[in-house]
């Protein structure tokens, strides 16, 4: 296939990978259309990419060299336990090949990679999208005008306009939990003294009745930064709306779920990873619940969807980025190999749909022994540990994705 027109909507780490991967291989126009008319780097959140994939995808090249990344290589099991001092026990330690990034630097590096011939433009709100036959797709912005395209690829994420025109009756629904995420400099850390899982390779994982927090490092604009993702059930007090994907933002953080933070580090966590935590300026602290969805199809017609858009997934698999820049080379292969749109669409239903969708059931299985119905950490050995473990994969190979190609 070569020309054709392509509305991408959503400009973040999805939509700057498809809007690269389809110029790349051959559209016509790219117009990535995104709502947000400030600096979305301005996003300091952690995440991690396997390094497999990360090999993969940087061979394609959907992930593009010289972007920021800290190598992780182990990672630690601790439970709270006062007689093995203020660090708690290590009750299991695995191997753990990822590298870990900045939010904000990974999409700059993204974006710095879009071809010129790409056309982005901010402060473009889509208010929706509706399918015209053979013509191709309109997509409506927010000023009233209607702009027709060849494709309409869906990357703007949970709350997607164009899923909401694919798959109306596909919206996320809530776990049942939420999600604590907070950063800060790792040069902080010397002011705790040292633990024996503190080294910069080790990712360590706090078990708690009720829950688990991972904690690693990431490279930031200003130095390594210390990135942790605690799950937990959610306050009683109502300060948090549990019936949309909504958190609260960044500085945001009120009082009263800063005080309940505060209670639950000091309840649940060793004392060194608690006051780790407690380093944590408000401003980079943020809570929202845990919502997971996958939709019936994730293309049809002339609409696609990538990324967030096409499934979400609960973050315990540390897919997420992987998934979306997988998505945008399964675009790029189609469209080298497809003869016509139909053709493209169909094939990337046929594997893109059946990976969220597997994505989507293995995160709940991890959150459910993870958060939901978590053991008795403190009693398990190793074996116990490794054996629980291979329980929630089950059969897959393990988290962060599959390989696209066998």
């Amino acid at each position: 296939m070569r020309g054709g027109t392509i509305a991408v909507v959503g400009g973040s780490i999805a939509g700057c990978a498809v809007a690269t991967a389809a110029a790349r291989a051959g559209a016509g126009e790219v117009v990535v259309l995104e709502r947000t008319r400030g600096r979305l780097q301005d996003r300091g959140v952690g995440l991690c990419i396997h390094d497999d994939r990360a090999a993969e995808l940087g061979a394609s090249g959907t992930l593009p060299r010289g972007i920021a990344a800290h190598p992780l290589e182990r990672r630690r099991w601790v439970v709270r336990d006062d007689a093995h001092g203020a660090g708690g026990r290590v009750i299991w330690e695995q191997p753990f090949p990822f590298h870990s990034y900045h939010w904000g630097l990974l999409w700059q590096g993204l974006r710095e990679s879009v071809p010129d011939g790409v056309v982005y433009r901010q402060g473009e709100a889509v208010t929706g999208v509706e399918e015209t036959g053979d013509a191709g797709a309109d997509v409506r912005l927010a000023g009233g005008s209607v702009e027709r395209y060849d494709l309409v690829v869906g990357a703007d994420g949970y709350r997607s306009v164009v899923r909401a025109a694919l798959c109306p009756d596909s919206r996320p629904q809530y776990a049942g939990y939420v999600c604590w995420r907070g950063n800060f400099d790792a040069e902080l850390l010397a002011g705790l003294g040292s633990v024996a899982d503190s080294a910069p390779e080790a990712g360590t994982t706090v078990c708690f009745p009720g829950g688990s927090c991972v904690i690693y490092r990431i490279p930031g604009p200003k130095g390594p930064r210390v990135n942790w993702v605690l799950y937990a059930a959610p306050p009683r007090d109502g300060q948090l709306r549990l019936d949309d994907p909504t958190s609260f933002p960044p500085g945001g953080l009120t009082p009263g779920l800063a005080g309940h933070l505060a209670e639950l580090l000091d309840r649940e966590f060793p004392p060194y990873w608690g006051r780790a935590l407690a380093l944590t300026d408000p401003a980079d602290t943020f809570v929202q619940p845990i919502y997971d969805m996958e939709t019936a199809r994730t293309a049809a017609g002339r609409l696609l969807l990538a990324g967030d858009a096409a499934s979400v997934v609960r973050p315990h698999n540390t897919s997420g980025a992987a998934k979306a820049l997988q998505d945008a080379t399964a675009l790029a292969d189609g469209w080298r190999r497809c003869g016509s749109f139909e053709e493209l669409l169909r094939g990337y239903e046929e594997t893109r749909g059946a990976a969220g969708r597997e994505l989507v059931a293995l995160a709940r299985r991890l959150g459910r022994a993870q958060v939901e119905r978590t053991p008795a950490w403190a009693a398990m050995d190793g074996g116990e540990m490794a054996a629980w473990w291979r329980g929630q994969l089950g059969g897959a190979p393990g988290i962060g994705g599959r390989a696209m190609t066998p």
